[in-house]
C-alpha cells in the first residue's frame, strides 16, 4: 500500500513539474526549447512511474516493459542532457546581458561626469572672465575717487567700500577656483591637493599631513578629477563633522596602481548609522558614484571614538 502511493505522488509530482517547466516558456526569450525538452523528460519519467504501476497491479513483471522501461530511463537521461545544455546558454546570455547592463551605466555615469565637470569649468569661466573684470573695474573707479574725498566724511565710506570690493574679488577668485581648479588641469593631481591643503593649514583649525610618492606625475585627467573631489570632500566631512585636529593624507603609486589614503583622530561615527541614514551618508555615497566611474574601489572604516579611515584605489 505504502509503495502504491509513493507511485501515484511521484505521478502527480512529475506531471505538475512538467507543467512547471513549460511555464516558464514565457519568462525565456531565448533557448526556449531547453523548457519542452525537460518537461518533456519529466513526462517520461511519469510514464515509467505508471509502468511500475501497472507492473504492481499485475503483480507479475514482464521482460519486455522492463525494456521499455529501461530505455525509456535513457531517454530520460538524454532529454535532461540537452535540456541543461540548453540551460547553461540561457544562464551565458543573461551574463553577458548583465555585464552589458553594468557596461551602459558606467558609461552613463561617466557621461554625466564628464557634464558635470565641463559645467563647472564653463561656470567658474563665467566668473572669471565675467564678473570678476566687472568688480576690477569698480575697484579702478572707486580709486579715482579716493583722491577728490579724502577729506570728505565720505572717504571712510568710500575706503570700506573699496575693501568690500577686494573682498568680492578674491571671494569669486576662490569660488572660480574651487568650481575648476587650474592647478589641477595644468599640474596635475599632487599639486591641486598641495595647494588645497595649504590653504586649510593656514587656517589652523585643523592639522593636515600630506605625503605623496608621485612626484608630480601626470595620470589620466578622468582619475585625478575623480581622486580631487573625493579627497576634498573627505577633508571637508573630516573638518565639519569629526572633530578632527588632526588628518593624514597619503597619495601613492603602486605599480600599477593609484591609492589615496585619508586617516583622521576624530571621534569616529558607526557605519551602520549612515544605513539607517541616508542624508548623513550622501556625502559618501557620492564619493563611492564617482570612484566607480573610473572603476576604482572606495572603502570607508570607522568606529565611534577610533577615527575614521578611508581609502580609494584606482588602477592607472
Amino acid at each position: 500500500m505504502i509503495r502504491l502511493l509513493a507511485l501515484v505522488l511521484s505521478i502527480i509530482l512529475l506531471m505538475a513539474a512538467s507543467s512547471i517547466a513549460l511555464s516558464f516558456l514565457k519568462f525565456t526569450k531565448f533557448r526556449w526549447l531547453s523548457w519542452i525538452f525537460i518537461s518533456a523528460a519529466f513526462v517520461f519519467m511519469a510514464v515509467i512511474k505508471v509502468i511500475e504501476l501497472f507492473e504492481f497491479f499485475q503483480r507479475s513483471p514482464s521482460y519486455t516493459w522492463r525494456m521499455i522501461e529501461e530505455w525509456m530511463g535513457v531517454l530520460v537521461s538524454v532529454l535532461i542532457i540537452v535540456g541543461v545544455i540548453l540551460i547553461r546558454d540561457i544562464f551565458s546570455s543573461l551574463k553577458k546581458a548583465e555585464t552589458d547592463r553594468q557596461r551602459s551605466e558606467k558609461k552613463l555615469l561617466a557621461a554625466i561626469i564628464n557634464t558635470e565637470e565641463k559645467e563647472r569649468k564653463r561656470f567658474a569661466k563665467d566668473l572669471h572672465d565675467g564678473l570678476a573684470p566687472l568688480l576690477s573695474t569698480v575697484k579702478m573707479s572707486l580709486s579715482a575717487l579716493t583722491d577728490k574725498i579724502a577729506a570728505s566724511p565720505g572717504a571712510e565710506i568710500l575706503e570700506n567700500t573699496n575693501h568690500l570690493v577686494n573682498e568680492a574679488i578674491n571671494t569669486i577668485k576662490d569660488i572660480s577656483n574651487n568650481l575648476s581648479p587650474h592647478i589641477l588641469e595644468n599640474f596635475g593631481i599632487e599639486s591641486a591637493l598641495e595647494t588645497f591643503i595649504s590653504k586649510i593649514n593656514k587656517t589652523k583649525v585643523i592639522e593636515i599631513i600630506f605625503k605623496s610618492n608621485l612626484n608630480d606625475e601626470r595620470i589620466n585627467s578622468d582619475k585625478e578629477v575623480v581622486l580631487y573631489r573625493a579627497a576634498c570632500e573627505l577633508i571637508n566631512n573630516s573638518v565639519k563633522h569629526s572633530g578632527a585636529s588632526k588628518i593624514e593624507i597619503d597619495l601613492n603609486r603602486h605599480k600599477k596602481f593609484i591609492t589615496l589614503q585619508l586617516s583622521d583622530n576624530g571621534r569616529g561615527f558607526d557605519p551602520a548609522d549612515l544605513k539607517r541614514n541616508d542624508n548623513k551618508g550622501m556625502g559618501l555615497s557620492n564619493i563611492e558614484t564617482r570612484v566607480k566611474s573610473v572603476e576604482g574601489v572606495f572603502v570607508v572604516e570607522s568606529a565611534i571614538g577610533k577615527g575614521t579611515t578611508a581609502l580609494i584605489k584606482i588602477v592607472d
